[in-house]
């Protein structure tokens, strides 16, 4: 598909294209991109609902959890179901407000996952450091405070990305964005104007809140480890330890999943095309929603108890 080199003011349509130069088999593409989607949905669902009718995981790590699961299932609905209309039914068109709203939804879901996972994190440091205080501590009040917290701060620090684009930009020199969803870059590089600010505002964003959020998960998994490590008993240390390997592995894979590819997306000018917006912008969106519930499933003793009793009762 041609670029047009015509300026175009305040556009209110713009084309997807999908995964440039992998037109001709995108149809195909969408399968495994569909499965994994459906996989997350089912997993997380079936997380939230065992979360929801069970008691017994009524505590702060499995309401956290439960948040995590239903922001995963929102991020991966913001972006599967207009990418699988440009692959399957070639469907490339999205008004440009829409695009936007996508993007915010997108970057603001990111956000709420990472802030998740730094509560989390809080939550195991309080439960291996402070045994005796974590129910004092972690009231449920506490937990929806934390939860409001996490999204508002999301929501406002992605916000103004929207206002910079919607207010500094009003001629585009193309309509088309080589994406197959509307990420925060791929709308400003349309722009036919001075696009720093936005630039430098989108680092600002994701240093304030995934540098803020890895140092201070890395900081309490020291301390939890240290406090672990001092344990008299070995199974003491092995049960302390083995209720934060679930979390370690979700924390792991999204924040290298998301750093190897913002510094792709910086650095890897040689890269083709496809080959990042397939496996470095897209893939990383999705696995961690479809393989967080997978790891909890299967780390979590009391998750998978209750996923057994329920397709066995």
């Amino acid at each position: 598909m041609s670029i047009s080199n015509i300026t175009v003011y305040m556009p209110s349509v713009l084309t997807l294209i999908g995964i440039p130069g992998l037109g001709s088999v995108q149809c195909w593409i969408g399968i495994p991109f569909c499965a994994i989607y459906l996989i997350a949905m089912i997993g997380n669902s079936l997380l939230l609902i065992i979360i929801k009718s069970e008691h017994s995981l009524h505590e702060p790590l499995y309401i956290f959890l439960g948040m995590l699961g239903a922001t995963d299932i929102a991020l991966a609905s913001s972006i599967m179901p207009k990418m699988l209309g440009i692959f399957w039914f070639n469907v490339p068109e999205i008004y440009f407000d829409s695009c936007l709203l996508q993007m915010w939804f997108i970057h603001t879901f990111q956000g709420i996952e990472s802030g998740i996972l730094v509560a989390m994190a809080l939550d195991r440091y309080v439960a291996i450091c402070y045994p005796l205080r974590h129910a004092n501590i972690f009231t449920h009040q506490l937990v929806i405070q934390i939860g409001t917290m996490v999204i508002l701060r999301a929501a406002i620090l992605v916000a103004p990305c929207l206002v910079l684009i919607k207010c500094r930009f009003q001629f585009y020199h193309t309509t088309v964005i080589s994406h197959s969803y509307c990420k925060h870059m791929a709308i400003v590089k349309l722009a036919a104007a001075n696009v720093q600010v936005n630039k430098i505002y989108g680092l600002f964003v994701a240093f304030t809140v995934g540098g803020f959020d890895l140092t201070f998960i890395t900081l309490s998994y020291i301390q939890i480890f240290i406090t672990v490590f001092r344990l008299p008993q070995k199974e003491a240390r092995f049960k302390a330890f083995n209720t934060c390997i679930a979390h370690i592995c979700v924390f792991l894979q999204f924040y290298l999943l998301a750093f190897f590819s913002f510094f792709t997306h910086r650095f890897g000018s040689h890269i083709p095309p496809y080959i990042h917006i397939l496996f470095f912008s897209s893939i990383y969106l999705l696995v961690p929603p479809f393989l967080n519930p997978l790891v909890y499933g299967a780390k979590t003793t009391q998750i998978r108890i209750h996923v057994v009793k329920m397709f066995c009762s």
